[in-house]
């Protein structure tokens, strides 16, 4: 396959993120934030046209709907309502790539106050359908900044989404239906793949060291092999197809700069 000599950082986040449902077959996508977002809707061009996509409100289109303003007429299989849309969600026919405040070894998520509980330094959105979420369906994270505010030391400030924490358990082991995939940043591409659900480097985005990701975590990191292959970058043709699938052009604006997907490109 060839790759495409020159791409944008938001670009090969985009192909890392698709592969989260390259074989999920027809179920709900909800990628959460631009990339995500578009990462679904290749995902559903190139490896899966099963996917259940949604305009973003209330119904799912045959096509994926742009992020932003709408370029044309969007053809409807179905309306998203609570009814159909909670149904997938508690049946598991649902993968949702979400964006948590932060992080932890685990995979427990905080999108709701960072601080002490009591006296929090900031209240986001509350917990929200997050423990839910993440003990009935399949989830995935994508964090633009990989940094040590984001992907903690410890425990999360507040425990939003179920991880594979012993310790939270009764028994100690962790709820059935918890089902943690793959987690897409602005370094690299991890899962949960190591020893008892370590979260492990699974590949590295083009100029990017694995001791510059554990620089940046507040965890120990495993490694899939010694020798971490490189995030695939995408090919022409993928390129072209972000490109009709982002009239917009909203993913040029995530990353501060736009910068180019192989830093070494920039040196």
């Amino acid at each position: 396959m060839t790759e495409a000599s020159s791409y944008s950082l938001a670009e090969l986040v985009i192909v890392a993120c698709a592969q989260a449902w390259k074989d999920d077959g027809e179920i709900m996508a909800t990628g959460i934030g631009p990339l995500p977002r578009l990462g679904t809707a290749l995902a559903k061009k190139l490896y899966n046209p099963a996917l259940q996509t949604t305009d973003g409100e209330v119904f799912y289109g045959d096509e994926p709907v742009a992020p932003g303003k709408r370029s044309g007429p969007v053809v409807y299989e179905g309306v998203a309502n609570y009814d159909r849309v909670f149904s997938a969600l508690w049946g598991g026919r649902r993968h949702a790539m979400v964006g948590p405040v932060q992080f932890d070894r685990y995979g427990q998520a905080n999108i709701s106050i960072i601080g002490d509980h009591t006296r929090p330094k900031s209240a986001m959105l509350g917990a929200r359908g997050f423990p839910g979420n993440s003990i009935c369906h399949p989830n995935s994270f994508f964090f633009p900044n990989h940094n040590k505010r984001a992907l903690v030391e410890g425990e999360v400030d507040f425990v939003c989404m179920a991880g594979y924490n012993p310790a939270r358990y009764l028994n100690g082991k962790p709820p059935r239906g918890l089902d943690l995939r793959i987690i897409v940043t602005n370094l690299c591409v991890m899962d949960f793949g190591g020893p008892d659900h370590q979260i492990r480097v699974v590949s590295l985005h083009p100029g990017v060291t694995f001791e510059e990701v554990q620089d940046n975590t507040g965890f120990p990191l495993a490694k899939i092999a010694d020798e971490i292959p490189t995030t695939p970058a995408p090919t022409p043709d993928q390129l072209t197809l972000i490109a009709r699938l982002d009239p917009n052009n909203v993913r040029a604006t995530v990353f501060k700069d736009n910068p180019a997907g192989d830093r070494r490109a920039a040196a």
